[in-house]
């Protein structure tokens, strides 16, 4: 594994980064995406990453949030609740709780999705991925007591 890419599972695992990064990068995140009509995300430089839009659950209007992802063979993709292991779900999840249509962005493609949030062994079986592709993941968990949603795009 490249040294870089530890150092930044080191980094991101701190409870620092989760009070910083989330005011940073989903911005940066946003404004690179669109600066490149959708081919570039930072973060994608480390992780794989789309832009999920997705009807918000109380307003109804589209919200746009830039994601790591893990792209599944497939053509699905895993989504990962962590909120950066902080308190709370990410409103993101509670949006595809409401309307599970969406749309992403992926390496410059608009595509229409459907999410699914995962249970039982297919969430355990989707969990143990996460961890073999992002294992701060595991950190993340052991910060909160909520269980970490976990939601598998499909195309529709």
């Amino acid at each position: 594994m490249a040294v870089g890419v530890r150092l930044m599972q080191k980094v991101s695992s701190t409870r620092t980064f989760a009070k910083v990064a989330p005011h940073f990068i989903p911005a940066m995140d946003r404004a690179v995406h669109r600066l490149t009509r959708g081919k570039v995300m930072l973060s994608a430089q480390m992780l794989p990453g789309l832009v999920l839009t997705v009807r918000g659950a109380k307003s109804g209007l589209p919200r746009v949030t830039p994601l790591a992802c893990i792209p599944e063979p497939d053509g699905t993709w895993l989504l990962i609740g962590s909120n950066f292991g902080r308190e709370g779900h990410p409103a993101w999840t509670g949006n595809l709780l409401k309307c599970p249509d969406a749309e992403v962005s992926w390496r410059g493609e608009t595509i229409l999705v459907r999410a699914e949030r995962l249970g039982g062994e297919e969430r355990a079986a989707a969990w143990r991925t996460a961890l073999a592709f992002w294992p701060p993941y595991a950190t993340y968990q052991a910060r909160v007591e909520r269980e970490i949603r976990l939601f598998r795009l499909t195309r529709r």
